[in-house]
């Protein structure tokens, strides 16, 4: 049954307003050259790109499945939502070598370190990530919200709003998909702290929030004998997972290529990085309270991942049922707007543009605008094999990204620090990284029917996997780069920090200053003191 009332849908009927407005005043923009379409001319300025990096990670997803996992597991995978010292990575790390490179993507970027092998290999990669890790995970969270807010079904409400979300991308190109992400990214948030505020009023506080939940919900670093998330696995295998995420994927490194500079990218990670803090408390704790309300008999939760719409339905008057939703809904189009772009920019320049490099720019956006529909559709599909991994969405998501991961951060890394690196190590090492983490995934969602090794190799935790798939990605990728040729001067120059040239140096020297370094030292500092209180030396103890 819908949840809505007329000033809830007068308040949903606004914000689609403004997305509409701003959406039509995006695609009136020229866009007909392949920079104009999919980097915004390169353009942005740091408050979009943050913004945008913010709400193209925080979807339908996080809202559906980070308060389920809060509510069935605790505040263990917080580790994820703290990533904001690795967006700061991006930032400082990462962003100097994507900008001078002048690259519209990141398989680019490996062309360039190491060959063409490389680019083709990755494509492919990112690409099937957003169809099991991205596409799918985001239109599922789509139907609890449909379901829970709306009273629509699944294939009825999803496929309007991919409609919706579909002609902005499309027409738009990432100018349309940025802007209108910085307004979604700030109803979503609003929203997601009117809802907390509340549901700390309902329980009482935060003391009685304690008091109501086991001790081993607050901790985050669990025990080694924790079936999920024992507290070595999730240290060492969530930074892994954050480095390819933050500092590799096309849908986010995309937003950092459109800065009309180095510093306005560097800042938009360092305002991102900030931002990155609130999904642990507006959405983890909310599935805290949803269990505490569910204990005390308070509310009634049939399944984790309905946690966050069961406490806007519990807690929130009508008129702010409507904020929520439109929080909600905007974080299911900026998702898959993301999705869209980046499957649309990877496929065109990666991989249609390769095979027929003399196509014209029209073309090249033409081609970028039909890209992405098949995605979506592989996406819809893989949702009924998803519930064979885990039956709760963050935790899917997560234990997926972690087979997929490892390789793609690996080569990333070492490229950026080991000149010695060459393209044949790095092939070898995605190459064999890639099968083990397909061969996981194939045999994990058949595991009850297989014995022995096989049993053992399909279910051994996900995060413990996760390390150790990084370890052997870097062994192979030393042992082959030892034993072949070393790269050619074209392939480290400026690329490396070993290769780097002192003009270079200069110049990314002068984009940043000390207000700079001390806001990217403070969100170190808080990351170190929530770690610090939500463990076994802190409340947890």
């Amino acid at each position: 049954m819908a949840i809505l009332g007329l000033f809830d849908w007068i308040t949903v009927g606004i914000y689609f307003l403004l997305i509409g407005g701003i959406s039509v005043w995006s695609i009136r923009r020229k866009k007909d050259s392949p920079s104009d379409y999919f980097l915004a001319n390169r353009n942005l300025g740091w408050f979009v790109i943050g913004a945008s990096i913010l709400a193209s990670n925080v979807g339908s997803e996080h809202i559906v499945g980070l308060a389920g996992t809060g509510a069935k597991s605790g505040l263990a995978m917080g580790h994820y939502e703290l990533h904001s010292w690795i967006v700061l990575t991006l930032g400082w790390v990462f962003v100097p070598f994507y900008m001078r490179s002048k690259v519209f993507t990141m398989p680019e970027f490996l062309e360039r370190r190491y060959n063409d092998k490389t680019r083709w290999l990755l494509s492919i990669v990112q690409l099937l990530s957003y169809v099991i890790a991205k596409a799918s995970v985001t239109i599922y969270a789509g139907a609890v919200v449909f379901n829970s807010f709306l009273g629509v079904d699944f294939w009825t409400g999803a496929i309007v709003l991919i409609a919706i979300t579909g002609a902005y991308t499309v027409f738009g190109g990432l100018h349309a998909v940025m802007y209108t992400e910085a307004l979604q990214a700030i109803v979503l948030l609003g929203g997601s702290i009117i809802l907390t505020i509340s549901g700390f009023i309902e329980v009482g506080g935060w003391n009685n929030l304690v008091h109501s939940v086991p001790k081993d919900h607050l901790n985050m670093f669990l025990p080694l004998s924790h079936p999920d998330f024992p507290w070595l696995g999730i240290l060492f295998a969530s930074p892994i997972v954050g480095i390819w995420y933050w500092c590799t994927d096309q849908h986010i490194v995309q937003r950092c290529l459109a800065g009309r500079n180095e510093q306005q990218a560097r800042r938009g990670t360092i305002f991102a990085a900030y931002l990155k803090m609130l999904p642990f408390f507006v959405f983890l704790i909310p599935g805290l309270m949803a269990y505490a309300l569910a204990r005390s008999g308070r509310i009634q939760l049939p399944q984790a991942d309905q946690a966050f719409p069961t406490l806007v339905k519990t807690l929130l008057p009508v008129g702010l049922r409507g904020l929520l939703a439109g929080g909600i809904l905007a974080a299911l189009m900026s998702s898959l707007a993301s999705v869209y772009n980046a499957c649309s920019t990877l496929f065109t320049l990666d991989i249609y543009q390769k095979i027929k490099p003399h196509t014209t720019e029209k073309e090249l956006v033409k081609v970028g605008r039909i890209a992405t529909a098949s995605v979506v559709l592989l996406g819809t599909l893989w949702i009924p094999v998803m519930k064979g991994i885990s039956d709760t969405l963050y935790q899917y998501l997560q234990s997926v990204q972690s087979y997929l991961a490892p390789p793609i951060a690996a080569v990333f890394l070492l490229g950026v620090f080991v000149p010695r690196i060459n393209g044949k190590g790095a092939l070898a090492a995605m190459v064999s990284g890639f099968v083990v983490g397909i061969l996981r995934i194939v045999l994990e969602l058949c595991r009850h029917s297989l014995s022995g090794f096989l049993y053992a190799f399909a279910t051994i935790n996900f995060l413990y996997f996760c390390i150790l798939l990084f370890i052997f990605s870097i062994v192979v990728m030393i042992v082959v780069s030892l034993l072949t040729a070393r790269p050619s001067e074209s392939q480290l120059n400026g690329l490396t920090y070993g290769t780097t040239v002192a003009a270079d140096k200069a110049q990314s020297r002068a984009s940043w200053n000390k207000r700079d370094l001390v806001l990217s030292l403070a969100i170190v500092v808080v990351i170190v003191l929530i770690f610090a209180y939500f463990s076994p030396l802190g409340i947890a103890g």
